[in-house]
């Protein structure tokens, strides 16, 4: 769906974007991650052809951006914008028009699309009669309409109260559901955990980690693994200490040792195990490490981490 090719962008002699590339495949849900002033913005703004790249390609569904028809890619930025006096109806008409919509057509979909987010009683109200939170929605609205193949998000969730963070998540999966992409912008560690399949982290314009979320999580994982069951674990072989942690048992492991040999220990001493698996970190953790510790910075030169090399122990 869309593929960035060493991908470069300079402000003032420094890279703000320094030779990024990646793919985001047909119908998956994508995280865009890095801490304030990675890069991310100036990177999407060259994706949405707001800005040029210095060099480098941006393909989206094989032809570069700037060919494709307007409402192939829809944008809801961070820094939210409505005309704030005009009518909740007339805003979303007119973005449908700008995405090549007629206007009975257009107004056709803002409707269905104010009754999706549950706003349909105030389509005659003007926007600054709105809440913040409605008035996302609104602009989240402005964004669907003309059913973009190519959604990009940044911090959707900001702001958002528990219902209406629910509310997104499930139109995102409607939208992946009927064939479009999502390249998803935030900081919210766990929601990046819940609906995306991969991820993107830029640090310093350059990328520090590219992979599937649960890839990247085992790459940062402790030599440990937790479980929860019934009986003694104590003197396990290849385990030299435990803890409890979360209403389970943390079994570190000795150097050496895997976690199938654990596994079997247990299964050998008749533990009765509920579930065992790998002691991963969170998505929050590895972001603070990562961007703390500087880790992949020195790959800027030569090309991007995988977790392929992760997992080596190239970027640990």
């Amino acid at each position: 769906m869309l593929e960035v090719r060493d991908v470069v962008k300079t402000y003032d002699g420094r890279a703000v974007v320094d030779r990024v590339s990646f793919q985001v495949q047909p119908g998956e849900v994508f995280a865009l991650l890095g801490p304030n002033g990675a890069g991310k913005t100036t990177l999407i703004r060259m994706i949405t052809d707001i800005l040029k790249p210095d060099s480098g390609t941006i393909l989206l569904e094989g032809e570069p951006v700037g060919s494709r028809p307007r409402g192939s890619i829809a944008y809801l930025p961070e820094e939210r914008g409505l005309y704030r006096r005009a009518k909740v109806l007339e805003v979303l008409s007119y973005y449908g028009e700008l995405k090549g919509l007629t206007r009975p057509a257009a107004r056709t979909a803002a409707l269905e699309l104010l009754d999706r987010v549950e706003l349909r009683e105030w389509a005659d109200k003007q926007i600054q009669a709105l809440s913040k939170g409605m008035q996302q929605k609104v602009q989240l609205c402005g964004a669907l309409i003309g059913s973009p193949r190519l959604l990009i998000l940044d911090e959707p969730f900001s702001g958002l109260d528990p219902v209406n963070v629910q509310l997104f998540e499930e139109i995102l999966h409607e939208r992946r559901a009927a064939g479009a992409t999502v390249l998803l912008s935030t900081h919210q560690m766990n929601k990046v955990e819940e609906v995306c399949d991969r991820a993107l982290m830029i640090n310093r314009g350059h990328m520090v980690l590219y992979g599937r979320v649960g890839e990247i999580r085992r790459t940062y994982a402790d030599h440990a693994v937790r479980v929860r069951g019934e009986g003694s674990m104590d003197g396990l072989p290849g385990v030299h200490s435990m803890k409890a942690v979360d209403g389970q048992v943390e079994l570190a492991l000795e150097p050496g040792a895997t976690s199938d040999g654990v596994l079997r220990a247990l299964l050998e001493r008749g533990v009765r195990i509920e579930s065992f698996a790998l002691a991963t970190l969170p998505l929050e953790d590895i972001f603070v490490k990562v961007v703390r510790e500087g880790i992949g910075l020195d790959h800027g030169a030569s090309g991007p981490p995988t977790v392929d090399e992760a997992m080596a122990g190239g970027v640990r």
